[in-house]
């Protein structure tokens, strides 16, 4: 064979390897299927019913399955509607095995797929995937138990309600299952702001094998926060056996990030290099698990850049106080639980202030509005009308703003102006369907006193159904407040690096 079509094969082998994710899934069909299949559901015992989910009241746990072993839990789905905008950290996801009274699992809901502080994105792995604006979960993590499996779903917040919560949850029930099975495990830690050295992912002791990592960062500083090199430490090793070269390299990219995803690894959230922004990754070791027989810890540096708020540049390997979250997963040959408690509710989600546009003196011009649960729909047939919203700052400082807009087919194009200026670009609402998410209006000044957001109707998509009505409709949920300045460690490093060269 000539060494050009031996490239012609070798491509054509390496592009099927990474669309057939699971080949040797594909080959299990042809052979008889050993196990019978089970499911639990939020639909109602009553099947000639339609309201097939299942509400969670503040403080309260949803069981979504308790299960008689043998089996293995092989995928699990997911949709929430709720009233509180940070349901990704108040519910928290726990599975218990085998009896055991503490959780091996256990996660807050969002970064258990990965998306972490509040976010909800789109993507899809070899094991993990979201769709519909990011509200539809999909997992597909194989999770064996000997005896017992009890699967939760915790909503901790002390107020908000979730009105329904829908779930597949489908296992095997098998005969037995050998022996040297192993059990998963997801563990979720934090810092905030990351504490000088290493930030620690994950320490077990036992043995089985690491295989995956969700890293979120809200970033503190300007600049580039992943310097940070991996590190995996097998066995009680003083020196890691497999050390990285920076942290976007551990989780497949190179030079920054940008977001993308692959089946084992990707980028779900990259808002950029300003304090505020958000950034989400993820790396699946299913290919290549790292196995360890007495114990692992995995750590991880937390360096970058620093750039002054002029973008002076002060340097590129500077320890960085931002706020760090991450989700390990493993298999071990016995259930463990985590040595620390999971952080509450408060501290896991950041100082938002939230605005019911409602509530906001909201001022029409050319068109009409109708108020419901704080938010507010309004809609214009001249095809040029606006709404605007006046909103009070207590503490003047540097204010991440993002507004919960809806969209749908009958939705115009809106250019949101703040206290008389154009932030951003129009926001095209057209979609087929009826869905709300979050948009980021950038980073804003903010002196004490009222402010108004203003919306501005700019037509709408020519793409939109001709049989519609002449409608450009705008619907708000909620306006949403971050000033930077109670992020703790907030511009530390940087501030520090000024000061030690001023003093020199």
């Amino acid at each position: 064979m000539s060494r050009i079509a031996k490239l012609l094969v070798f491509s054509f082998v390496s592009v099927h390897a990474t669309l057939a994710v699971e080949p040797a899934g594909l080959d299990a069909l042809t052979r008889p299927q050993d196990y019978v299949a089970m499911r639990e559901s939020s639909a109602k015992k009553d099947l000639s019913k339609n309201s097939d989910n299942r509400p969670i009241e503040p403080g309260a746990t949803l069981v979504l399955g308790d299960l008689e072993g043998p089996g293995v839990i092989t995928h699990l789905w997911t949709t929430v509607n709720a009233a509180d905008l940070f349901y990704t950290r108040s519910l928290v996801i726990r599975v218990y095995y085998d009896g055991n009274e503490k959780p091996s699992v256990e996660v807050p809901f969002g970064d258990f797929f990965a998306g972490g502080y509040t976010a909800e994105p789109v993507f899809s792995s070899a094991v993990v995937a979201t769709s519909a604006f990011g509200r539809a979960r999909n997992c597909y993590w194989r999770m064996p138990f000997k005896r017992r499996a009890r699967v939760t779903v915790t909503n901790e917040s002390p107020e908000h309600r979730v009105h329904s919560f829908y779930y597949y949850l489908d296992w095997q029930k098998h005969d037995s299952l050998p022996d040297d099975t192993m059990y998963f495990h997801s563990r979720y830690r934090q810092e905030h702001p990351a504490t000088p050295g290493d930030f620690l992912i994950l320490e077990t002791q036992g043995r089985g094998h690491y295989v995956g990592t969700v890293q979120s960062v809200l970033q503190t500083q300007y600049g580039w926060f992943g310097e940070g090199d991996d590190r995996f430490y097998i066995d009680g090793e003083q020196t890691p056996s497999l050390s990285g070269t920076g942290t976007e390299d551990y989780f497949g990219d190179a030079w920054g990030y940008l977001e993308f995803d692959r089946p084992y690894y990707g980028v779900t959230v990259y808002e950029g290099h300003m304090p505020g922004d958000r950034v989400t990754a993820y790396r699946w070791h299913i290919p290549d698990p790292v196995p360890f027989t007495k114990s692992i810890r995995v750590q991880i540096e937390h360096h970058g850049s620093l750039f002054t708020r002029q973008l002076e540049f002060l340097g590129q390997f500077h320890e960085r106080p931002d706020w760090m979250s991450t989700v390990a997963f493993w298999y071990q040959d016995s259930p463990v639980t985590s040595p620390e408690p999971l952080p509450p509710l408060a501290d896991r989600v950041p100082p938002y202030r939230v605005l019911k546009p409602a509530e906001l003196a909201p001022k029409t011009e050319r068109g009409a509005m109708q108020a419901s649960d704080g938010g507010v729909a309004f809609s214009t047939i001249s095809g040029d009308g606006a709404v605007e919203f006046t909103f009070n700052i207590e503490e003047e400082g540097l204010y991440r703003i993002d507004v919960i807009l809806h969209h749908a087919l009958y939705a115009g194009i809106y250019q949101p102006v703040l206290d008389g200026k154009p932030t951003g670009g129009a926001i095209d609402l057209l979609v087929e369907g009826d869905y709300a998410t979050s948009h980021r209006l950038d980073l804003h000044d903010l002196t004490r006193g009222e402010h108004t957001l203003r919306f501005e109707c700019q037509g709408r998509n020519p793409n939109t159904r001709s049989l519609l009505p002449p409608l450009h409709a705008l619907a708000i949920d909620r306006i949403v407040l971050l000033r930077l300045e109670d992020l703790v460690g907030y511009m530390a490093a940087t501030n520090q690096v000024l000061s030690d060269r001023a003093e020199n």
